[in-house]
């Protein structure tokens, strides 16, 4: 029986052709992430470094809201920007 798997890259490359040229094999992609596949499977993903920082705030961002979601309903202290700000930088 034939096993099927998602593909989550427009760009693959085997390996064996990462092994020959691993940068070539990565600019093959054009900024984009490449798939890395072992006997066809997907192996892992080449993600370049801005994806992986927009990958990483959008997890930092759906953890915060994740926080904001467990505090609705909770009581609030209303502040003064200023007031903190002054406390921050010890000027009273």
């Amino acid at each position: 029986m034939a096993m099927t798997y998602a593909v989550l890259a427009d760009v693959a490359a085997s390996v064996t052709d990462l092994k020959k040229d691993p940068m070539g094999t990565i600019r093959e992609g054009n900024g984009e992430t490449v798939v890395i596949l072992n006997r066809n499977e997907p192996a892992f993903y080449a993600v370049p470094p801005a994806r992986y920082q927009a990958m990483l705030e959008l997890i930092d961002d759906l953890r915060l809201a994740e926080v904001v979601r467990e505090r609705r309903g909770e009581s609030t202290v209303r502040v003064d920007i200023d007031d903190l700000i002054a406390q921050a930088s010890g000027a009273d």
